[in-house]
């Protein structure tokens, strides 16, 4: 995803320089608007109960092992063209001289790890928070560590175009869809059907919200998760990206 950067204006002077009561006064810029998709500084790691992900800033092969196999290929954009990223499941290890870490892959099948060098990934960040949803509850539920903070009844795939199942993690976050079918806020995820989903990208399974919210609960998609439009914003103040996701 594609963020946006408030760019700071810095003045130079020099001792040449008119004398500041000679120099008029010069006008400053407005704020820039506040980013859908903000990288948080990095964490420490090694806490408890926390998971680490990193963005991807070069074209780079996943492998099967360090070294091993090619099973993907990663690219620093998403097809939404936003800043793609990966969650970090292993320890880095090293292989012919440089380090490689375990990362979990948005391709088919779903639930696919790769092993990519250090070096192809950005610094690691943090985040403490779960989503959970249950297709046979048709619920949302966004844990906090242990602590439940969110819950909602959501509709999700029909029996030709089922929800996959599995251990994914939030990838993108949108807003301003000109369509209102995806409501005002739009999660992207690396969780893949296999066939063809409602999400503008194709393929990918998105978490968003609805302007027809009297069909909820249901399973009424084509492998999309969707939520009433007051609960899709009140995830998206709760959820960053980067934060794993469970599909039962």
């Amino acid at each position: 995803m594609a963020a946006l950067v408030a760019l700071g204006l810095t003045s130079c002077s020099s001792s040449s320089s008119p004398s500041s009561s000679d120099e008029p006064a010069r006008p400053t810029l407005p704020a820039g608007p506040k980013a859908a998709f903000q990288i948080p500084a990095p964490q420490p790691l090694g806490r408890t109960g926390t998971t680490r992900w990193a963005s991807v800033d070069r074209r780079v092969g996943a492998r099967a092992t360090p070294g091993g196999e090619l099973v993907a290929g990663l690219s620093p954009r998403t097809p939404e063209q936003t800043t793609n990223l990966v969650v970090v499941l292993g320890r880095a290890r090293e292989f012919g001289g440089e380090l490689w870490v375990r990362v979990r892959l948005p391709v088919l099948p779903n639930n696919s790890t790769g092993w990519v060098p250090r070096r192809a990934l950005g610094g690691y960040h943090v985040v403490d928070t779960h989503l959970v949803i249950d297709r046979h509850r048709l619920t949302a539920v966004l844990f906090k560590g242990k602590r439940r903070v969110f819950s909602t009844r959501v509709g999700i795939g029909r029996a030709q175009s089922p929800t996959p199942p599995g251990r994914f993690y939030i990838r993108v976050k949108l807003t301003s869809y000109r369509s209102p079918f995806y409501g005002p806020l739009a999660f992207g995820t690396s969780a893949r059907s296999a066939v063809l989903t409602d999400w503008p990208a194709g393929g990918f399974v998105g978490i968003h919200g609805t302007n027809e919210p009297g069909l909820l609960p249901g399973r009424v998609s084509h492998g999309c998760v969707r939520m009433e439009n007051g609960a899709i914003l009140r995830l998206g103040r709760l959820m960053p990206v980067g934060t794993p996701l469970t599909i039962e």
